[in-house]
């Protein structure tokens, strides 16, 4: 959530801080400014409700002259999104600017207390609490910038990530992070603030990830200097990061969304390359090797994961139960966290995010860390906080991922579960080698059937033009296929904003087939596999409720076919692996359904890509 960018160096500051927000504009923000030390040496701010396109029409006749800034984007917590609440916000003697992302949870009573000492705040945000605080500090105590941001970081309680600027030093930029993502750029000379890489890699490689309770000192002219709430400098290692431009941008593309559903086939090839052995016959995962006594017989397993990759943690808990014997449990990391949960050191938890950063997620790696077990992370973003905080993992390594609707993270997410399930169950012994090979070998040709799948995309955005004027969907799938149709459901509700329900088939007598008449399409993912019966008798009593059935089906399958009014073929794979290939459809049935009706498909409302706050 939120975006932060900041520079300090020799060129003009306002284009690059622009620029980075655009870059930053997938997290998700309903407002946008920008704080620059000019060249006349005044501290400018200027900021406005909207998007980014918004703020530089506003700006267009200021100053934005100036080598030092700081700029935000702002998902809205604690007031609403207005010119008011957007940051940056400036202190009561008008001398510091800040930008924040997280809550702080104490920001009522520091409130108070600042008010009681006549101090009057301009917003209704926690953020403004934070920077008189800091300039209270400072002129009560006759201390610099950075001995202020410590003692008042103290009191603070909550999740931030800042950047602060003081008019009275322009070549100063002072920044911290507690549970939100925060890395700093390194050039000749120059240096960048970013809430991630993506606003930085078009200047420089090498980044500096902070950790929790870091605190950055960026000076022109000097090092890097990294130092905790006591001063006590922090060594820091500079990462070079493999990253490209058009990694994030569209590449002709309409919408990121639709680039990266379209990425699959090359972004599976990426994650399990140097996995999968060039014969296809057998999978080497790292973390398994330099972790087998922890790995290799745990009393159970538990995944912890929010939206789309709580529904990847279902198909995994399948997945291991199936090849490994395992016992596994999926829990939503938001609830996990306040369950006061039973564990010991003889379990395992999966921590699975796309960005890392997902602060529920981190949360629970840390009570099950506190209990003794043993944390195994699953994440896409190269250097972000779960990947640290846990004992051993696997990157997804399929690209960054700008879509807030993911989609090739998913698949990712899948495709790392099956090799973990399938490596485990070979070291455990609890699967044949007949069916591991063969698994691994189907697995390997994943890619090429996904894209003679995608060939299918006209007839699914023909398809989809059908659906637009339905207020609610109903998705049904069964076995590996019931997490599928519950993150159809969610991508047609994030972007499309259709009330979308998924449900185990099965489940459809208890309850929903209340809903079902002329006016509930109804997507049921009904391959040929061990359920297949079972699941035509569920068409059967949808179609004689008059509603419009959409069937996900095996290649070749006339008997869906004849009872379907839409039908979308999937390649013959195994039934694990089917939930590779069946969100394909159900993906650009969501993308195409919201383009249809207008929506903004990489930016749906009230949604940000990173979810780092509760």
């Amino acid at each position: 959530m939120c975006g932060i960018v900041g520079y300090l160096g020799k060129r003009a500051a306002y284009p690059v801080l622009v620029k980075g927000l655009k870059r930053l504009e997938y997290r998700g923000y309903d407002s946008a400014g920008v704080a620059l030390l000019t060249e006349s040496g005044d501290l400018k701010v200027y900021k406005t409700k909207g998007k980014v396109a918004d703020l530089e029409n506003y700006v267009s006749d200021k100053d934005v002259s100036g080598c030092v800034g700081i700029a935000h984007t702002r998902w809205a917590t604690h007031g609403e999104p207005n010119s008011t609440n957007a940051h940056p916000h400036i202190s009561y003697s008008g001398n510091l600017a800040i930008i924040h992302n997280g809550i702080i949870e104490n920001y009522a009573v520091l409130k108070k207390q600042l008010q009681e000492k006549g101090i009057e705040f301009k917003s209704n945000t926690d953020t403004e609490v934070i920077v008189h605080l800091i300039e209270y500090i400072r002129t009560k105590k006759n201390l610099d910038l950075l001995s202020s941001v410590q003692l008042a970081l103290r009191t603070v309680i909550g999740a931030y990530a800042i950047a602060i600027l003081d008019k009275n030093d322009p070549d100063q930029i002072i920044a911290a992070r507690k549970s939100s993502p925060l890395v700093v750029g390194i050039g000749e000379d120059e240096f960048f603030l970013g809430s991630d890489a993506s606003p930085i890699i078009e200047y420089t490689d090498k980044m500096v990830y902070l950790d929790d309770k870091d605190i950055a000192v960026i000076r022109r002219n000097e090092e890097l200097e990294v130092v905790d709430f006591k001063n006590t400098k922090i060594d820091h290692d500079v990462q070079k990061v493999d990253l490209n431009l058009a990694q994030i941008e569209k590449g002709g593309f309409p919408h990121f969304m639709l680039k990266e559903i379209f990425e699959q086939p090359d972004c599976l090839l990426d994650c399990m390359r140097g996995r999968i052995n060039v014969e296809g016959n057998n999978i080497t995962l790292s973390a398994i090797i330099d972790n087998r006594k922890h790995l290799i017989n745990p009393r159970r397993i538990i995944i912890v994961a929010c939206g789309t990759s709580w529904h990847a943690g279902l198909i995994g808990k399948q997945l291991i139960e199936d090849f490994c014997q395992i016992p596994v449990e999926v829990e939503y990391a938001s609830e996990f966290r306040y369950s006061n949960p039973v564990i010991n050191n003889q379990d395992v938890i999966i921590a699975i995010s796309q960005s890392g950063e997902t602060a529920d997620t981190l949360a629970a790696i840390e009570l099950a860390k506190k209990k003794g077990a043993f944390i195994y992370g699953i994440c896409n973003a190269i250097g972000s906080s779960i990947p640290r905080a846990t004992h051993t993992g696997s990157y997804i390594h399929v690209g960054p991922e700008i879509g807030v609707a993911s989609t090739k993270a998913f698949t990712g997410q899948v495709t790392v579960l099956t090799m973990l399930a399938l490596a485990l169950g070979k070291e455990r012994g609890t699967i044949s080698n007949d069916r591991y090979t063969k698994i691994i070998s189907e697995l390997s040709l994943i890619p090429e059937k996904m894209k003679e799948l995608l060939k299918q995309g006209e007839e699914i955005k023909d398809i989809s033009r059908i659906f637009t004027y339905a207020h609610n969907f109903l998705y049904l799938g069964r076995g590996y296929n019931y997490p599928v149709a519950l993150e159809g459901a969610l991508k047609l509700k994030e972007i499309s904003y259709i009330h979308a329900e998924g449900y185990p088939a099965a489940e459809m007598k208890h309850g929903p087939i209340a809903l079902i008449d002329e006016e509930m399409p109804v997507v049921v993912v009904a391959t040929k596999n061990v359920l297949y019966e079972k699941v035509i008798s569920n068409i059967q009593e949808i179609k004689a409720r008059q509603a419009r059935v959409i069937a996900i089906v095996s290649e070749g399958d006339d008997t869906v076919r004849k009872l379907a009014d839409s039908v979308i073929e999937l390649p013959q794979t195994e039934e694990c692996l089917e939930p590779l290939l069946a969100s394909i459809p159900l993906q650009m049935l969501a993308y195409y359904i919201a383009v249809a009706k207008g929506k903004d498909v990489d930016q749906p409302r009230n949604l940000a890509k990173s979810v780092t706050v509760e």
